[in-house]
């Protein structure tokens, strides 16, 4: 326990130290974060504070490392095959620097992150099995734990956009995993956190709101990385499945806020590795708390989540019971942050959106087909008449080669109000639509039907161009064809 305490207090006071030379460092050789739109700060402010972070916890390391009381200490097994895993840190802390100096691209970045788990995994670091009992071969424990530490590492990234959120919510997860390691007697564990859990409570005051500097991709790439390894530790003791769940629950913050990110951006058709302000912490900004308060709000959180962690690993109440109460604690916090992107997808697959778009889009293929298969403009128009219902038309009226087809599917006093839409057919006509204007029930997206007759009929009715007499005077210049236009008709 007197090795624990010394790396702590050693960390901590090397984290206290090393902090305002580093931020005297930056100042001097302009390493700083300049403000800009999404940021929240106004002036410059020094970037590469997670250099105090790493050499407090490397050194203290070190210190116990040829320490006399490594040797006489329990922790002196677990200290050899701990010192084996600094190499990597080393890597993941000389990744986030240079992303900080130079701003490295995205894939380059993660060809660091990969390097250092790689290294890890070397060090005998590795997922091996679901409590306790190993899954399948050795294949695929190398690539599970590469993936999950480049996860962790890029996670407290995506966090670090409030003062001192990312190194408070890094805290309260190494306090959580240190105490685990004291309940379970998982000294390698307890040997990696208390270091870490030293240097963030050095730093802490430094970059709490208003921060004086930032943690930075240096700081937030090592701290995240650290805390995956410390997951992976942890859950190599856990007897049961439900304790494995522990690290997760201890790194729910970060976790949750990269899932939701990669969610979001997956439904907006964005790009995953993009920026934007739909963060936990952006989102609780937008509903009116200053960065001090989300800062507060996500501690607690943290400090919840640890409770709930800590209850898991000690078996003190059902963990069924501890799951379901983490799920409804993150089902709640989810709809009070009020991401849109959930709430249509929610609505579209539950409300019945998604059985009438499929069933809107399964009618125009059906009627392209059939206007392929068309001989003549009339096979044409007839199957536009023979589909106007299942379209949810109320009038279609073609306009083509000098003749017009109209026909009316819905009586206009029941329709009501309808869109009008006009395709224009390159030159050979147009096409006049009116569908029925139900909100909350759309019954056809006027985008696809469009695109549809532009592609399909247009061609088609091409072929059945009449053919001009040779008597007959030759146009001077083709109309040249209008977009399609779509207006709300009384």
């Amino acid at each position: 326990m007197m090795s624990l305490a010394v790396l702590a207090v050693s960390a901590l006071l090397l984290a206290l130290l090393i902090t305002p030379a580093c931020r005297i460092l930056c100042r001097r050789y302009g390493w700083v974060d300049h403000p800009n739109p999404r940021k929240l700060h106004r002036d410059p402010i020094p970037r590469t504070g997670g250099i105090a972070i790493f050499l407090g916890y490397a050194a203290a390391l070190t210190l116990l490392r040829f320490s006399p009381l490594a040797a006489s200490s329990p922790l002196a097994a677990a200290a050899q095959r701990i010192w084996t895993v600094l190499p990597a840190v080393l890597v993941a802390f000389a990744t986030g620097l240079l992303d900080d100096l130079i701003d490295l691209k995205p894939w380059m970045k993660v060809i660091g992150q990969v390097l250092a788990a790689v290294l890890v995994c070397v060090s005998g670091v590795q997922i091996r099995g679901l409590a306790g009992y190993p899954l399948g071969g050795d294949w695929w424990q190398v690539p599970l734990t590469v993936f999950w530490l480049v996860g962790c590492a890029n996670a407290f990234n995506l966090i670090d956009g409030v003062d001192g959120l990312a190194a408070g919510v890094g805290l309260f997860a190494a306090a959580t995993a240190f105490l685990s390691a004291l309940l379970t007697g998982n000294h390698a564990l307890a040997l990696v956190t208390a270091p870490l859990l030293g240097a963030l409570l050095g730093f802490l005051p430094f970059n709490f709101s208003p921060a004086s500097i930032f943690m930075g991709d240096c700081g937030s790439n090592t701290v995240g990385f650290l805390l995956g390894c410390f997951a992976v530790i942890w859950s190599q003791k856990s007897a049961t499945l439900l304790g494995m769940t522990a690290p997760l629950i201890a790194l729910a913050i970060p976790l949750l806020d990269t899932s939701l990110a990669i969610a979001r951006r997956f439904l907006r058709q964005q790009d995953i590795f993009g920026a934007d302000r739909g963060h936990i912490h952006h989102r609780l900004l937008s509903r009116g708390f200053t960065p001090r308060r989300v800062a507060y709000v996500l501690y607690a959180s943290a400090g919840l989540l640890a409770c709930l962690s800590i209850l898991l690993t000690a078996g003190a109440c059902g963990g069924g019971l501890v799951l379901i109460a983490f799920c409804i604690i993150v089902w709640l916090s989810i709809q009070y942050l009020g991401y849109e992107e959930f709430d249509s997808a929610r609505r579209i697959v539950f409300g019945g959106v998604f059985r009438r778009i499929l069933n809107a889009d399964l009618s125009v293929r059906q009627l392209e087909n059939a206007i392929k298969s068309a001989r003549s403009v009339d096979e044409c128009w007839a199957v536009i008449q023979s589909s106007g219902r299942s379209l949810g038309l109320s009038h279609a009226a073609m306009l083509v080669h000098g003749r017009t087809f109209t026909a009316q599917f819905l009586d206009p006093e029941t329709a009501g109000e309808c869109w009008s839409l006009t395709v224009p057919l390159n030159g050979a006509g147009a096409v006049r639509l009116r569908i029925p204007f139900r909100p909350g029930r759309p019954s056809l997206s006027a985008a696809p039907l469009a695109t549809s007759l532009r592609t399909v009929l247009a061609p088609k009715l091409e072929t059945f161009r009449p053919k001009r007499s040779s008597s007959q005077p030759r146009a001077g210049t083709p109309a040249r064809s209008s977009p399609a236009r779509i207006s709300l008709l009384r």
